[in-house]
């Protein structure tokens, strides 16, 4: 990657401090300056565009207002805090930005003492900042305390449950709402009506300001009567919207909307809620991809766009073969439409991941029987859970890391009382450049620990077809994992048919050594035994495609035939896969060597699959030199 140029002002600038004396032509030539550095950066190392070019002011007015780390800022969820990386000593570093060895594409507190909350999942801004504020209040010391959280993310339920508390608290916090309109899909809910109805609301917002300002704004006599003319706004704007205002209602001043790519409002805004004590709102409206027109037209796609022009802003989109397999999510929203097509009770439920779980198809088919329910894991399951108890058959699609917060609810609401819920884990295994707060490498051991639940990983997607097939003809919870990215067969569009549960699969037996893989990973089994010598048939290939109930009858075959084990998953080793076969030789006192490979017990960081797989040691090289080290024994 070639050397990014600076601005002229961005070229000053290396820490929050250089900001201090700069004046409001220089500022707003930063804010150029940063949003032309990003473009530049993310049109050679993809990432995520459109929501930091939308925030670039709001990050120069805090990092110029406030004094960070000192004062705490967190920013949730992360897609928009580049630009704060770039400001805050991480200039240079930026260019490798969610690389191997480079910066996250996420705050990271062991990456920055400026990154004052490790963040990457949604909704948690807002509860890590309040008790930072209470955290002060029990030090006696008093620092400025401000969670940005985007439109998307107030539909999380961590939020309310975090509103909820700071209503009753006087903690010094400042919640940002950053409103674009739009989180990655379109936002969806009744709470996305609300945020417009107050952004459209102009008479309320246009008196309330003469008020404020009338009444004296911050001053003493001001702040000596603050209670009662709170009851007078509150009064007027009860009459203006013709209801409460819900954060008001929840004790928490509301402020705004104000125009969030404006800087010297901005600025002046912050600057005088900063006078102001107690939790506090301010709500802004932002244009996602701001200063690119094409990425303002489509913030969806310019979300992630992967690379692209710098000027233009053209995406350098592969051109696909029909040579080339589809990506395993493609196929799977393909097949979700052709079930659906023959099962009228079939419905898809997904928290916020529309596009990126490849629901469109069936949103636009069959939209009475698809439901985004915005950032909601919980809800989605026991959503889910709801219809099945119906007798309606709910494929819940969420990304594997996202659905650890479900967890709960897999185990109360649809385990316990076993219905049939078809759990779709999407972007299972290491899936590259989000790192370790998006890897799906947990799923196998959390859903391992939990009767009733059947749990599956095809080796391709014509597997994965057949699996979902067979998930909407049986009458209880299933779980079908699958990864990120291409597949492996082009004419995947075969008849589905059902498959056995718990029925593995024998793909060449052999003498001395067993290779046991379960899902995708069992497609680097089949090239390092084919490196290894293509008409050597003494090394024993077994596809378990189920981790629960697993294969008994066969593992029982294998430990009888061979004297070395190898078993093989893209998740965690404790709890998974290879930990179920040695539980099961262990119980039925088999003395075979039985060697684990997956994911150690460390969190793995960004950085491309291939490369993540060496590093774990599951790639085609390090399984093939395992076999042939057992081998030689």
């Amino acid at each position: 990657m070639k050397d990014i140029k600076e601005g002229e002002i961005l070229a000053k600038v290396s820490t929050p401090n250089d900001l201090k004396g700069l004046s409001m032509e220089d500022l707003i030539s930063l804010c150029g300056d940063l949003r032309q550095y990003i473009i530049d950066v993310l049109s050679e190392n993809p990432g995520h565009l459109a929501s930091s070019l939308g925030t670039i002011e709001l990050t120069v007015a805090l990092h110029y207002l406030f004094d960070v780390p000192n004062d705490t800022l967190v920013w949730d969820v992360g897609h928009q805090a580049y630009a704060h990386k770039v400001l805050t000593g991480r200039k240079q570093a930026f260019q490798k930005i969610r690389q191997l060895n480079g910066l996250s594409g996420f705050p990271r507190r062991d990456e920055s003492e400026y990154d004052s909350f490790g963040t990457g999942h949604a909704s948690t801004s807002i509860s890590a900042s309040l008790a930072m504020a209470i955290a002060d209040s029990i030090k006696n010391e008093q620092h400025y305390h401000i969670a940005v959280i985007g439109d998307g993310s107030m539909t999380g339920g961590m939020v309310f449950e975090a509103l909820n508390q700071a209503g009753t608290s006087s903690a010094n916090l400042l919640i940002i709402l950053n409103d674009n309109g739009i989180s990655i899909d379109k936002r969806v809910g009744a709470l996305s009506q609300y945020f417009t109805k107050i952004t459209t609301s102009a008479t309320y917002n246009h008196i309330k300001n003469k008020i404020w300002n009338a009444l004296g704004g911050n001053t003493d006599a001001f702040n000596k009567h603050k209670t009662f003319i709170k009851r007078v706004l509150f009064v007027i704007k009860t009459l203006f919207s013709g209801k409460s205002n819900f954060f008001e209602a929840l004790n928490i001043r509301y402020f705004g909307p104000i125009d969030g790519n404006d800087l010297p409002t901005l600025i002046k805004t912050i600057n005088d809620l900063k006078k102001i004590n107690g939790p506090k709102i301010l709500h802004i409206i932002t244009k996602k991809g701001k200063g690119m027109p094409i990425a303002e037209d489509n913030p969806t796609t310019y979300h992630a766009p992967g690379l692209f022009d710098a000027k233009t802003g053209v995406i350098q989109h592969k051109s696909h073969k029909e040579t080339e397999p589809l990506k395993f999510n493609e196929v799977f929203g393909k097949t979700v439409v052709e079930l659906a097509k023959e099962n009228e009770k079939i419905v898809a439920i997904t928290p916020a991941m529309l596009t990126g779980s490849s629901l469109n198809e069936m949103n636009k088919m069959f939209p009475k029987r698809t439901f985004d329910v915005a950032i909601a894991e919980e809800h989605a399951v026991t959503l889910s859970a709801g219809f099945a108890s119906r007798g309606l058959i709910p494929l819940c699609c969420i990304y594997s890391s996202f659905l650890q917060r479900g967890f709960d609810q897999i185990i109360h609401d649809i385990a316990l009382q076993k219905l049939h819920v078809v759990l779709c884990l999407d972007r299972a295994g290491l899936v590259g450049e989000d790192g370790a707060t998006h890897h799906g490498v947990f799923d196998l051991s959390y859903l391992n620990l939990i009767p009733n639940i059947v749990i599956c990983a095809p080796m391709n997607e014509v597997e994965m077809r057949d699996m979902l097939y067979t998930a909407t003809k049986i009458n209880q919870p299933i779980a079908i994992r699958y990864p990120r990215g291409k597949g492996f067969v082009v004419d995947w569009q075969t008849k589905m048919k059902q498959i056995e549960i718990g029925k593995a699969e024998t793909i060449q037996e052999g003498e001395k050594v067993a290779v046991l893989s379960l899902g995708t990973i069992g497609n680097n089994v089949l090239k390092a035994v084919e490196k290894i010598n293509s008409d050597d048939k003494t090394i024993g290939v077994y596809n378990f495609r189920f981790l629960k109930p697993i294969d008994e009858k066969l593992l029982d075959d294998i430990l009888t035939k061979y004297e070395t084990i190898i078993t093989i998953e893209d998740g965690v080793i404790r709890g998974g896969f290879g930990w179920t076969v040695v539980s099961y030789a262990n119980k039925k006192n088999y003395k075979n060597k039985i060697i684990n490979m997956g994911i150690p017990d460390e969190f793995i960081e960004q950085g491309k699959v291939s490369e993540l797989q060496e590093i774990c040691h599951i790639d085609v090289e390090s399984i093939k030199n395992k076999i042939l080290e057992e081998q030689s024994k």
